[in-house]
């Protein structure tokens, strides 16, 4: 990994040339007997609960992994954010194949959206190149107390039977989904706010690491009137294409690490797919819930840490 990569406390982990060791900056051995190995297994285990939990509440793993590595293990923001974007396409690419097959995805919309969430991911990447650490931690924090108001009020919607407007009707947006009594018809509304709103979540994607699946979800559901489950399938089908375009800025910049992106990105995949089983046929109320405390704590840590000049 680069050197000044990972850092804990005042301690910068780098590799040494020859042993591998994790040492600090006089190049003294420091922070006991990890190596690169067990850090690696360390992240790997962390980015499994990391997916497993962004699986179970919807938001994706995103969300939890950039503030665990920066957090917990002391990356710095921009290697973890490039890193989570990694696992973002892994994980929006295996999920989003299935939701086509079944039918729930609405691929015109989600590639029309992808229009606007693409431009703001590049615009929101390129920002945060030349953005301080702190100031992006802070609009992690704030985001990250965002998504646990999300994840705790979050419940099942209905379907609503909207008359389609004449944008999306002439875009042919219209769709159908499978439900229990077959097939069901749905129409789609407010084109403009939406296609806006999606701009807004592509910024978030590019600038924090994100999917910004929680906005990208309120856009289609609150505002074009999708229904519940095609907005959490289309969003999902969507935000492997936002992260690639971010990722792309990151990866020109030096900070995709594989040595970090690749443990990151296992992990996160192993753990989603556990969550996706295990949502399917449970109970998760009090999972949401500590997935809440969870990620309340990791924001209220990250604006503290930003504004105490630790990050």
């Amino acid at each position: 990994m680069d050197r000044g990569l990972l850092k804990w406390g005042a301690v910068v982990r780098r590799r040494h040339e020859n042993a591998g060791r994790l040492t600090g900056p006089d190049g003294l051995e420091e922070g006991g007997d990890v190596n690169i190995v067990e850090f690696t297994g360390l992240i790997f285990l962390g980015s499994v609960v990391a997916g497993f939990l962004g699986a179970l509440t919807g938001l994706g793993g995103g969300v939890v992994i950039v503030p665990l590595l920066t957090v917990v293990f002391g990356v710095d923001i921009k290697y973890a954010i490039g890193a989570a974007l990694v696992s973002v396409i892994a994980t929006s690419s295996g999920a989003a194949a299935a939701y086509v097959r079944e039918g729930y995805s609405n691929v015109r919309v989600g590639m029309f959206l992808e229009i606007a969430t693409t431009i703001g991911a590049l615009a929101g990447a390129a920002i945060a190149i030349y953005l301080r650490s702190s100031v992006i931690a802070m609009v992690f924090g704030v985001v990250l107390l965002y998504s646990a108001y999300l994840s705790f009020r979050q419940r099942e919607h209905e379907s609503r039977n909207v008359e389609t407007d004449g944008l999306a009707k002439w875009l042919r947006l219209e769709g159908s989904y499978p439900t229990a009594e077959g097939m069901t018809s749905y129409h789609v509304r407010n084109v403009p706010g939406g296609f806006l709103l999606m701009y807004v979540a592509g910024v978030l994607s590019g600038l924090l690491g994100i999917g910004s699946g929680a906005v990208k979800v309120l856009a289609m559901d609150q505002v074009m009137k999708l229904p519940f489950k095609v907005s959490t399938t289309t969003s999902n089908f969507m935000i492997g294409v936002t992260a690639a375009a971010s990722a792309g800025i990151y990866l020109s910049r030096g900070y995709i690490d594989p040595g970090l992106a690749m443990p990151v990105m296992l992990g996160v995949l192993s753990g989603s797919l556990v969550g996706a089983r295990i949502l399917a046929g449970a109970q998760v109320r009090a999972l949401r819930l500590v997935f809440t405390i969870v990620i309340a704590a990791l924001g209220v840590e990250m604006i503290f840490n930003a504004l105490t000049g630790r990050i």
